[in-house]
């Protein structure tokens, strides 16, 4: 492997960083020092090898298999942030919120919507994550990129092909920098709308337990009226258990690992109740959430 300044660690367990708390290990897990260091690993990294870059892994399912390859985390090195003008500039391991939270302290609007998505920046721009009535798309000038070939790009938003919780990154790339607009106001009245936004997902969502986020994206208008929630809820999915994994009985576009779930678990009764779903309605859910690497070796296999 290529000499780094950060962290390389063979065989690293992943679970315990994720929001669900199950999953297997990466092959090889790297903490890169800064953007400097990543571009040299990647530049000197054998092609063959898969890359695959997990940020606060809010909204990932780590099958029990584990990863194999190069899985990149952003950690320190890439947290930076700082208002420019009318925007914030940041590193990609900024938590949404402190984006936020920081914009409103500058006096900038448009960016309180972030409060409400849990994870990294980095991940918000490779989904296009959204919340409230905004979606990265609207607010993101550029991203900074460093490709497999470890390779310097400044994208403009028209490059990354944004559409409904997805982006057209180019395959394996990191997202490092990227810099989002916001709107000369009212400091006190953003805050109060990061208060209000917190106050409804307590409210609603269920925060406090080990959950990945929305696990099924909204249909289009042509496939459904109805949203997530509401076609599982008809479904007769709340409350569903598969071992320890259960859809939340607070919002049912949630799934929860109750203390002891694995990964298949909570995978399969994902897909449970899309079965349900597109028996009682015809109508085909499409996971939000991103399923990760190997499937788990059982008993049997093992024997």
């Amino acid at each position: 492997m290529p000499a780094v300044r950060g962290r390389l660690d063979q065989n690293a367990p992943l679970g315990a960083q994720s929001w669900f708390g199950v999953g297997g290990a990466a092959e090889l897990l790297l903490r890169p020092a800064d953007a400097e260091d990543l571009s040299a690993f990647l530049g000197a990294l054998p092609p063959e090898l898969p890359v695959l870059t997990v940020g606060k892994a809010s909204n990932l399912i780590i099958r029990d298999g584990g990863i194999p390859g190069v899985v990149i985390k952003l950690a320190r090195g890439f947290s930076d942030i700082a208002v420019d003008g009318d925007g914030i500039v940041c590193g990609a391991a900024c938590l949404d919120r402190t984006v936020a939270e920081h914009a409103a302290a500058a006096g900038l609007r448009g960016l309180e919507f972030l409060a409400g998505i849990p994870g990294s920046i980095g991940g918000a721009v490779a989904m296009n994550a959204g919340a409230y009535g905004a979606e990265i798309t609207d607010v993101l000038d550029w991203a900074e990129i460093v490709n497999r070939n470890g390779q310097f790009l400044r994208l403009p938003v028209e490059a990354l092909g944004f559409g409904y919780r997805r982006s057209s990154l180019p395959k394996s790339a990191v997202v490092v920098r990227v810099r989002l607009r916001g709107i000369p106001g009212d400091a006190a009245a953003a805050r109060a709308r990061i208060a209000e936004i917190k106050a409804a997902r307590e409210a609603s969502q269920p925060v406090r337990a080990r959950t990945g986020g929305s696990t099924f994206r909204n249909p289009s208008e042509k496939e459904s009226n109805s949203k997530a929630w509401q076609l599982i809820d008809a479904a007769g999915c709340r409350g569903l258990r598969l071992g320890g994994a259960q859809v939340s009985e607070k919002h049912c576009n949630f799934l929860l690992n109750t203390g002891d779930a694995t990964a298949a678990e909570i995978e399969g009764l994902g897909e449970l109740v899309r079965r349900r779903v597109r028996e009682q309605s015809g109508v085909d859910l499409h996971w939000e959430i991103k399923r990760l690497g190997l499937p788990g070796v059982t008993g049997s296999e093992a024997a």
